[in-house]
């Protein structure tokens, strides 16, 4: 009896002082993780990162110290660490398999926030929306588009895709098409479209003046091409009222569309 309570004192006493020393790591460690974090945070790097990026560093950091502290107290109470280490890979397989998609949507997230590719309020066109920018987090990526819809993307895959990034410049070129009757001088055409872009105040002559010219030939006529550059913000207003008023300039100087051919069939 004497030996068996010598023997059961022998690993209370063993044991006792594994979970001390236990105890004293996590206090350390905790400790140590919180003077981490607070160094990362005052860190100059830090503040030049987007916030969401930033705060995605932060989290993954303390939960990969906490995973290492927690390793640290499994081995100091005498668990083999090659059991544990087993365990954890397997999880991670699983977890990775079952999250492979979300995993793909955080690194797209990462990719952009770093990139820049486009930014919160630029227009764009990718993976099948269209519209501006709203918000960019981890996961998704969110569009209004010109009619007020509401478009969730996908980071992943908006970074396995052509981003098209319209009001990334700050100017745009507004390009319009007029059929015109193959009736009238190519020269007068031209000088009342570009006369037209001239007189709008929001039309710009850098980095091109306007321009104006036959693009192709078309059933009784041909096609021409209006080329006018103008600032971003802009670009629909000018679209707009040049549409508008070249048409009227065009019926007023008294040049008109090609006539529409009338076929004639005999019963």
């Amino acid at each position: 009896m004497g030996d068996i309570l010598s023997k059961i004192t022998t690993i209370l006493v063993n044991a006792g002082g594994k979970i001390l020393l236990a105890l004293l790591v996590l206090v350390i460690g905790r400790i140590v993780i919180r003077t981490f974090m607070k160094i990362f945070d005052k860190a100059k790097f830090t503040e030049k990162l987007e916030p969401t990026v930033r705060n995605f560093l932060r989290n993954f950091l303390r939960i990969l110290l906490y995973v290492v502290l927690v390793i640290s107290i499994i081995s100091v109470l005498g668990v083999p660490m090659a059991s544990v280490l087993t365990v954890l890979a397997s999880y991670g397989v699983a977890i990775g398999l079952a999250l492979q998609g979300a995993l793909s949507n955080v690194a797209g997230g990462v990719m952009i926030l770093i990139f820049h590719p486009f930014v919160v309020g630029d227009y764009i066109i990718a993976a099948g929306g269209e519209g501006v920018v709203k918000e960019i987090s981890l996961f998704y990526t969110v569009l209004n588009t010109i009619d007020n819809k509401r478009i969730t993307l996908p980071n992943g895959s908006l970074m396995n895709s052509n981003v098209v990034n319209v009001t990334a410049e700050d100017d745009r070129r507004v390009d319009l098409t007029f059929n015109i009757s193959g009736a009238h001088e190519i020269e007068k055409v031209r000088e009342v479209m570009t006369g037209v872009c001239e007189k709008n105040a929001m039309v710009l002559s850098e980095p091109a003046a306007p321009f104006a010219a036959p693009l192709e030939g078309i059933p009784g006529g041909l096609k021409y091409v209006v080329r006018a550059w103008t600032k971003k913000e802009n670009y629909w207003d000018v679209y707009f009222a040049l549409m508008q008023e070249i048409p009227t300039a065009l019926g007023e100087a008294g040049i008109g569309g090609p006539s529409t051919p009338v076929t004639v069939t005999q019963g």
